[in-house]
């Protein structure tokens, strides 16, 4: 995954070359639950003006941060920092202003990212931050990093315990479907609408589905899929009502889910 960073398809993809992969967010290994998201914010690596964090502030590793010139000279134990970083993410100095909205979402089903719990955690299903949004990426873009990353993302769900997936927005649910085998049921939420002033506002969805295998490769278990098609952190108008409904549907089906494996 970071001797990727070397490959032409990152200047292609306007990849921050110098900011290393972030295959998870937090302890993968307890984890029963995960959320899902595309790819890390750029605000992983700098601050609002695009300055590289670092000190306290520094998040995950960079070439700098490793003293390193170039990924083709890591080793083994830049990895192993790399790891760590992501699996003490939570107890360290995480992007609250985005996990925390996501982690009320969970909150319900009583696993959390955040210490006690720790039986949560986040992937994406591309482990590498772009200077740009996803949205302002070509669709030629987008589609080389989904590709390039199916390989890794399947091998971290087969090494991991998790049994559920919880999609934040339809982005998300569009992009597993391009990577994976899994066929949504598609609902419709009237209590998820989201309010305006001069229309009848933008309806909520929820999905439910199963995934067995990514772009091609057997997975060692299926893993249930729960999707909401609004993005809580960049939805215009999720209100409060709004994010504990989809709070709500996603313990209950969660409990439901769960008590069915047993």
């Amino acid at each position: 995954m970071v001797k990727q960073l070397n490959h032409p398809f990152i200047t292609e993809t306007e990849v921050i070359a110098w900011s290393c992969p972030v295959p998870l967010f937090g302890n993968i290994v307890n984890a029963k639950i995960a959320t899902l998201g595309l790819n890390p914010s750029n605000r992983e690596f700098v601050d609002q003006d695009g300055i590289e964090l670092s000190g306290s502030e520094r998040r995950f590793q960079t070439l700098s941060s490793l003293g390193l010139n170039c990924w083709s000279n890591v080793k083994p134990k830049h990895i192993n920092l790399i790891l760590e970083d992501c699996e003490d993410y939570f107890n360290r100095n995480p992007y609250d202003a985005w996990f925390k909205k996501l982690d009320h979402i969970i909150s319900g089903t009583s696993m959390s990212y955040y210490f006690p719990s720790g039986q949560a955690c986040h992937l994406d299903l591309i482990p590498f931050a772009t200077s740009r949004k996803w949205s302002e990426l070509s669709s030629i873009q987008q589609d080389l990093l989904l590709t390039s990353s199916s390989e890794y993302f399947a091998s971290i769900l087969n090494s991991s315990k998790i049994e559920l997936l919880i999609l934040n927005g339809r982005t998300v649910v569009n992009s597993l479907q391009k990577m994976s085998d899994v066929i949504f049921t598609e609902i419709h939420m009237p209590d998820w609408t989201l309010p305006r002033k001069e229309s009848e506002g933008v309806s909520g969805y929820a999905y439910i589905g199963v995934i067995n295998s990514i772009a091609g490769m057997p997975l060692k278990k299926s893993i249930t899929i729960l999707g909401y098609n609004h993005n809580i952190q960049s939805s215009f108008g999720v209100t409060k009502n709004v994010q504990k409904s989809i709070r709500d549907w996603v313990t209950e089906k969660t409990k439901e889910i769960f008590h069915e494996k047993k």
